[in-house]
């Protein structure tokens, strides 16, 4: 299948959202959205085969080779630093990465004075980062669960979580504090792919950058 390009997709809104923005450039992957627990899908008629996988696992299937392209959020990519070529923001699948805590700390808190403080997050590359950059020190708890939780049994008094309309943190009694990054889908590829299937990954990319 050398002569076939691949693509790794995740589960959920992300799949959907993809299949609906190929249909428009002519590629059909239907049956990706069908009820069953096949993980690979192929299209022999088009030479497209589709992979099936956890958003957090697609920047290391494009990067390896085992896909060519990948379609995951911002959120992921700045979490994994993959070496990967990103060429297009697909601009769905918005979000906020937030630091957040309990509404009753925020009233009298004073970000600015942060200076040692504890962190339960499923991003610890992102929010590392973030904090060194800000001259605070942070201890880190990578969780992989519901981060809302971590505050609420006083496991840390602050979260770094994606948020979407803020909901789930207001039932949690929790306040939005800071925004890291402002989150949406990309389109990633990987390098050697875009050398020796170029003319049709070109295609692709420019398809889609006509449509979103």
């Amino acid at each position: 299948m050398t002569d076939y390009v691949t693509i790794a997709i995740p589960k959920g809104r992300i799949l959907q959202d993809s299949v609906a923005l190929f249909k428009k450039i002519g590629i059909d992957c239907e049956e990706l959205l069908s009820d069953t627990r096949k993980l690979v899908f192929v299209n022999h008629e088009q030479k497209m085969r589709y992979m099936i996988v956890r958003a957090t696992d697609v920047p290391t299937y494009v990067e390896y080779g085992c896909a060519d392209l990948g379609i995951v959020g911002k959120d992921t990519l700045m979490e994994a630093e993959k070496d990967l070529y990103e060429p297009l923001d697909l601009k769905f699948g918005y979000c906020r990465l937030m630091v957040a805590e309990p509404v009753e700390l925020s009233s009298k808190d004073d970000p600015a004075a942060w200076n040692n403080i504890r962190i339960a997050t499923k991003y610890p590359n992102v929010t590392e980062k973030y904090f060194a950059a800000k001259g605070v020190q942070v201890e880190l708890i990578k969780l992989y669960g519901s981060i809302e939780l971590a505050p609420l049994v006083g496991l840390s008094e602050r979260i770094v979580d994606l948020v979407s309309t803020g909901e789930t943190l207001k039932q949690n009694g929790l306040a939005e504090i800071e925004t890291i990054a402002e989150i949406t889908c990309r389109l990633i590829v990987n390098r050697a792919s875009l050398k020796t299937k170029h003319e049709r990954i070109s295609k692709i990319i420019e398809g889609l950058e006509q449509h979103i």
